[in-house]
C-alpha cells in the first residue's frame, strides 16, 4: 500500500514529460507547415499582375525574354469575349510597364491591334486598351503611331459620357504632344472638355484642364478656348475648397490664358467673345476672379499659394496700344481697392 503514492506520482511526472514532447512536437510540426507554405508558390497564372511582376523579376535576372507580352498580344487576334478582351488588355498593359525590353520590341502593327480595341462596343475594352496605348506611349518610337488614334479618342471623350473613360482618355492625350492636325477636332471637342471640366469627378476634372492648360499655349485654339461657353457657376473652380490638386491646376490654366490673351499676336485682333464665355467668366469687367485669387493667396497649400500670386501677377496690364477695355492702359486688372 505504502507504493501507491510513489507509483502515482511517478504517473503524473510521465504525464507530463508525455504532453510536453506531444506539445513540442505539435509545434514542430506547425513551423514545418508554415516553412513550407511560405516555400511553396502557386502556378504561374499569367493573367494575374502579381504573377506576370514575379514572372518580369525572374526573367529579368536571368536576362531571358519571358514571351508574356508576345503570348498575349496573339491571344488578343483571336476572338474573344468582352471580359476576355479587358483581361487581356489590362494584362498588356502590366507588362508594357514590367517588361520593358519586350514592349521596345513590340510593332506598329502591335499598336494598330490594340487601337483597334477603341472600335469595340463595350466601354470596359475602350478604357482598358486607351491605357494600354498610354503604356505604350511611354516608347518614343510608338508615338506617332499612337498619335494617329488622337481623333478616335476625342471622339470617345466628347461622345461618351462615362467619368472612366473620360479619365483614359485624357491621361493619353495629356502623355503625349498633339500633332497639328488633330486641331480642327479639338475645336470641335472644346464645349465637351468645359463639361467635364465642370462635372464633379475631381480626377476627369484634372486631366481635362491640364489638356486645356496645354492647347491654351497654342495660338491657333487660344481664342477657341477663351469664347468657350461654360456654366454661370464657372468661378467655382476657383473656390478654396476646392482639392488642392484641382485648384493649382486650374490657376495654371488662367495662368497660361491671362499671358496668351495679353501677347502682342493675340492682342492684334480685336476679338468678340460671348456673353457666357471663358474670357467673360475670368477677364470681363464683371468678373469676380480677383476675389477668388485673393482668397487663395493664404490657402493651406503652398503650391496654391504660389500659383495664385502668378496669375495675379499676369494680370497687371501690359504697356501696349490697343489694350482691351475691361483693362485701361496702365491700371492693373484689379479694382483700386483691391
Amino acid at each position: 500500500m505504502c507504493c501507491i503514492p510513489q507509483r502515482l506520482g511517478q504517473m503524473d511526472i510521465y504525464k507530463g514529460v508525455v504532453s510536453l514532447a506531444t506539445g513540442a512536437g505539435a509545434i514542430y510540426l506547425l513551423y514545418k507547415a508554415i516553412k513550407a507554405g511560405i516555400k511553396c508558390q502557386p502556378p504561374l497564372c499569367t493573367t494575374s499582375p502579381i504573377c506576370i511582376a514575379r514572372l518580369a523579376i525572374e526573367r529579368e535576372r536571368h536576362g531571358r525574354d519571358s514571351g508574356e507580352l508576345r503570348r498575349l498580344l496573339n491571344s488578343l487576334e483571336c476572338k474573344q469575349d468582352v471580359y476576355a478582351k479587358s483581361m487581356i488588355l489590362h494584362s498588356i498593359t502590366r507588362c508594357v510597364y514590367l517588361l520593358e525590353s519586350e514592349a521596345s520590341a513590340c510593332t506598329n502593327d502591335d499598336i494598330a491591334l490594340v487601337g483597334s480595341m477603341l472600335d469595340d462596343k463595350d466601354n470596359s475594352v475602350k478604357i482598358q486598351a486607351l491605357n494600354t496605348l498610354k503604356a505604350f506611349s511611354g516608347i518614343r518610337k510608338f508615338r506617332l503611331k499612337i498619335q494617329e488614334h488622337s481623333i478616335k479618342v476625342l471622339e470617345l471623350i466628347s461622345t461618351i459620357w462615362d467619368s472612366e473613360l473620360h479619365i483614359a482618355g485624357l491621361r493619353l492625350l495629356n502623355n503625349m504632344p498633339l500633332p497639328d492636325f488633330v486641331h480642327p477636332q479639338l475645336r470641335r471637342v472644346m464645349p465637351a472638355l468645359m463639361e467635364i471640366l465642370q462635372s464633379d469627378y475631381i480626377l476627369a476634372q484634372v486631366q481635362a484642364i491640364r489638356l486645356l492648360s496645354n492647347l491654351a499655349q497654342k495660338n491657333d485654339l487660344l481664342y477657341d478656348i477663351l469664347n468657350c461657353q461654360v456654366q454661370s457657376n464657372f468661378l467655382n473652380l476657383f473656390q478654396s475648397t476646392q482639392p488642392g490638386s484641382l485648384l493649382f491646376e486650374v490657376l495654371v490654366f488662367a495662368e497660361r490664358l491671362s499671358e496668351g490673351r495679353s501677347s502682342p499676336h493675340y492682342r492684334a485682333v480685336k476679338w468678340h467673345y460671348n456673353e457666357q464665355s471663358v474670357h467673360e467668366a475670368l477677364f470681363g469687367d464683371d468678373s469676380r476672379l480677383a476675389d477668388r485669387l485673393l482668397a487663395l493667396v493664404i490657402h493651406p497649400e503652398e503650391d496654391v499659394q504660389i500659383q495664385a500670386c502668378k496669375v495675379i501677377v499676369s494680370l497687371q496690364c501690359p504697356p501696349e496700344v490697343g489694350v482691351l477695355p475691361s483693362c485701361p492702359p496702365s491700371h492693373s486688372c484689379f479694382n483700386n481697392g483691391e
